[in-house]
């Protein structure tokens, strides 16, 4: 039997992101014949078959140092045992298969800085964080796997991501498969629609007639919320009430909440908190809005797009990269402009074009699935 670790502080198919892939990947290699060893903080259980080996990181520690530790004590559990495969994620220095699912940290940081409203809240930012010891030890942490020799296997879950780690690392691109991230199309798709269409939007005081954009995010600042209700006033000043914005995920910060109140969208923009049922989300959406500064690959456009939403979002969120602009989404500048994202949604608003786009979205989302990642991943892994 092959034997494979997986290394995360947090194993939970509901945490999302690299969390609950691991989960769902683990269950895949399970169900193949192999063995799977979780090494990390905490477990919720899934899949029952894996074997949990507890990461204990002291509480005291300051963050630096806690990544720090996870990353060592990895190493010393790991190293010398009988394993066949040790998947790094990002967070350990010591593996045969490295697949990010953060991206580069220089440049994720220095895109996410541009979150910042005001020019010198940017500027301090820039001065700051390099000088921070946290950053380093992520450097190092994550520059790991091109000082390993043997070299380990390199995957990069978008076609952003394999140019960042090109660039910054001076990887040529032969050394890098590139493997999207896949999603669950018995769960992601438009027979949703026929079937859970309609309630939700009645509870939440949609009209048949509004179109509605979904974002969906725990992270509403670094992923581009104040650019949506910014355009979401502009829109509404040309177009009138015929659409909503519903939030998903994390909740609304004071100034983000005066921010909708002095731009008069109150009525436009509903926050619906979290749900573990996104898919009834999609089913009641019309178009997914992601205007992030920063996402190595977001699950939710490929997901949304699989469930037949038109999706929009910016150049460095890896998933534009599945995206045919003008033709299944649209892909917008960054950092995200108002003005931009306004006139793609203004677009979206044509019945017309909304439903060829969404036929066409489908189409483009369902080739992205996760047995297809899963397989991608199991023929890596049998090489390493």
């Amino acid at each position: 039997m092959k034997k494979i670790v997986l290394a995360i502080e947090n194993f939970s198919r509901y945490a999302g992101g690299a969390e609950s892939y691991g989960v769902e990947l683990a269950t895949t290699l399970v169900e193949n014949g192999w063995e799977v060893h979780f090494y990390g903080e905490k477990w919720d259980g899934e899949p029952k078959e894996a074997v949990f080996h507890e990461i204990s990181v002291p509480r005291f520690l300051p963050s630096w140092a806690k990544i720090l530790f996870f990353a060592l004590k990895h190493k010393k559990m790991v190293q010398g045992k009988d394993f066949d495969v040790v998947l790094g994620f990002g967070n350990t220095i010591y593996m045969n298969v490295y697949q990010s699912h953060g991206g580069v940290h220089k440049y994720s940081t220095a895109r996410k800085v541009y979150s910042e409203n005001f020019a010198i809240g940017r500027f301090i930012k820039r001065l700051i964080i390099p000088l921070s010891l946290k950053y380093w030890v992520r450097h190092w942490i994550e520059s790991a796997p091109f000082r390993l020799r043997p070299e380990p296997n390199i995957i990069a879950i978008s076609d952003m991501i394999s140019d960042d780690i090109e660039k910054h690392f001076g990887l040529s691109r032969d050394r890098i498969e590139i493997i999207y991230n896949g999603v669950d199309t018995s769960k992601y798709n438009t027979g949703f629609r026929g079937r859970l269409r309609g309630p939700l939007r009645e509870k939440m005081g949609i009209q048949d007639d509004d179109v509605v954009f979904l974002f969906v995010s725990y992270d509403l600042k670094k992923k581009g919320i104040e650019p949506l209700v910014e355009a979401s006033s502009l829109l509404k000043d040309s177009h009138g009430k015929c659409f909503k914005v519903v939030i998903l995920g994390g909740e609304p910060y004071p100034s983000l909440l005066k921010k909708v109140r002095m731009l008069g969208v109150e009525s436009n923009i509903i926050f619906a908190g979290r749900s573990r049922s996104i898919e009834e989300y999609y089913a009641n959406s019309d178009v997914l809005v992601l205007p992030t500064y920063y996402d190595a690959c977001s699950l939710v456009v490929i997901e949304a797009m699989a469930s037949g939403l038109p999706s929009i979002t910016t150049i460095y969120n890896g998933a534009s990269g599945i995206i045919n602009d003008g033709k299944d989404g649209f892909v917008i500048s960054h950092p995200p402009k108002a003005e931009e994202l306004a006139e793609k949604m203004k677009l979206l608003l044509n019945y017309e074009k909304r439903e060829k786009m969404s036929v066409n979205a489908q189409n483009t989302g369902g080739k992205y699935t996760t047995e297809w990642n899963h397989r991608e991943m199991l023929r890596i892994f049998d090489k390493a």
